[in-house]
């Protein structure tokens, strides 16, 4: 925790470091292949998976292998391609190489491959039950880190286990660090400033053509100009312009975004919450490895499994079978007793925000009630694969984030200029 913090990671709630690691330094994502990214599925869920249709085994079970696109994009393109809307577990990188699971609700409609240079879609059989988040387990992680210093690692693996659960760059907009400050407007139900935000809010690593952009589309009257002129990468805030431009209000403007990407708003806020969180813990010198009296926990039902959310017992819980949970800020946040209630509660009361906010009657589809996440990252079966580049390799449960235990394993002077 000695190591300077990047102002970008201070600016989304990551405060301090967990280990004393010096770091390697270095740079990931140089290329797709360097960051490589596989789904791990509950075993069970394959044992009545079948390459024929029948009346019990109805719904398509498909494995999607993408790169140098993001998850978002790659179903749009399914898509307009094949006539399926997919449905997938998780929200995967653009600059990677991954393989997902996905499902759809069109039974009838049922394709066994598409290759394009960017996308590999493949109907892996059939399944009787239909996949969901509960099938989910972790990600597997091989990734390469290229120009590190040779630094032993052993010190690293040492400390593994005391890395924080801290919400990634990416779940905030990664150099254009900005989803949850349109959340945060939006639980205000500042509509027309979370509008604004998306169009024109900059940070320095903006290019020029974009930060020219973003500086023209404060005036609603350049509008119809900068919608022919935007580039590729601008597609939200084109749907807005369009929106805007037909005169639609705040609310139905920012609803021409696709409600998956909307709800990511709501969420980075929790997540910019949740990460002060843990960073006010650390900073009082708290153990996030071990529950205490009043605080939450999950039961352990496996390596990658949190099973039911009660309260620590210090006579029967330990390490081995609990590990402390926190409670996400949403409109059933109750500020209990636990240390991690009494750093949320405190924190929302400096934001001016209440709990009941986070119901947004006038966009319910972005409510949120809440919800639960471990406090520790609970890594697992980190690896050393190569030294020079060096290549390591890790497991780690649904929702965490590889770039929260690469940023203790490189420290970067600049996240982004290091690829995260």
């Amino acid at each position: 925790m000695k190591s300077q913090v990047p102002k970008i990671d201070q600016e989304v709630g990551m405060k301090c470091y967990c280990t004393d690691f010096r770091g390697v330094g270095g740079t990931i994502k140089q290329r797709a292949s360097d960051f490589k990214v596989s789904e791990l599925i509950d075993p069970t869920f394959f044992d009545e998976l079948t390459k024929v249709k029948d009346e019990r085994h109805k719904f398509p079970l498909y494995v999607l292998e993408k790169n140098n696109i993001d998850s978002n994009h790659a179903i749009a393109k399914i898509k307009e391609r094949l006539g399926i809307s997919l449905r997938v577990l998780g929200i995967k990188d653009a600059k990677a190489n991954t393989l997902q699971y996905a499902t759809t609700d069109n039974l009838r409609k049922v394709h066994r491959l598409l290759q394009t240079n960017q996308i590999y879609l493949n109907l892996e059989g059939f399944t009787a039950r239909q996949l969901c988040k509960r099938s989910l387990l972790g990600n597997q992680f091989f990734i390469v880190i290229r120009g590190s210093q040779p630094r032993e690692t052993s010190e690293f693996k040492r400390e593994i286990k005391q890395v924080a659960n801290f919400y990634g760059l990416q779940r905030f907009g990664s150099r254009r660090a900005v989803t949850h400050l349109v959340g945060k407007e939006i639980v205000n139900r500042n509509f027309k400033r979370a509008v604004e935000l998306l169009l024109c809010y900059t940070t320095r690593y903006d290019s020029v053509m974009n930060r020219e952009i973003r500086e023209k589309s404060r005036d609603s009257h350049n509008y119809s100009g900068l919608v022919k002129s935007m580039p590729q990468g601008m597609d939200l805030e084109r749907r807005l312009m369009f929106a805007a431009i037909d005169g639609k209000d705040d609310v139905s403007t920012l609803r021409a975004i696709p409600i998956n990407i909307r709800r990511l708003f709501v969420q980075a806020y929790q997540g910019f919450i949740f990460n002060l969180c843990l960073s006010e813990a650390l900073l009082a010198g708290e153990n996030i490895l071990k529950g205490r009296e009043g605080d939450l926990c999950f039961e352990m039902e496996g390596p990658l499994k949190f099973g039911k959310v009660r309260r620590f017992d210090s006579s029967s819980d330990s390490e081995r079978n609990t590990v402390p949970a926190i409670r996400l800020a949403g409109y059933a946040f109750q500020g209990g007793h636990g240390r991690f209630e009494t750093h949320t509660k405190s924190i929302l009361k400096y934001e001016g925000i209440l709990a009941k906010d986070f119901y947004i009657k006038e966009m319910q589809e972005l409510s949120t009630q809440g919800g639960y996440r471990q406090a520790p990252l609970c890594s697992s079966n980190f690896s050393l694969i190569e030294k020079s580049p060096l290549v390591v390799s890790f497991k780690l449960p649904t929702g965490s984030y590889a770039t929260t235990l690469l940023r203790e394993i490189m420290k970067p002077v600049d996240p982004i200029e290091s690829g995260f």
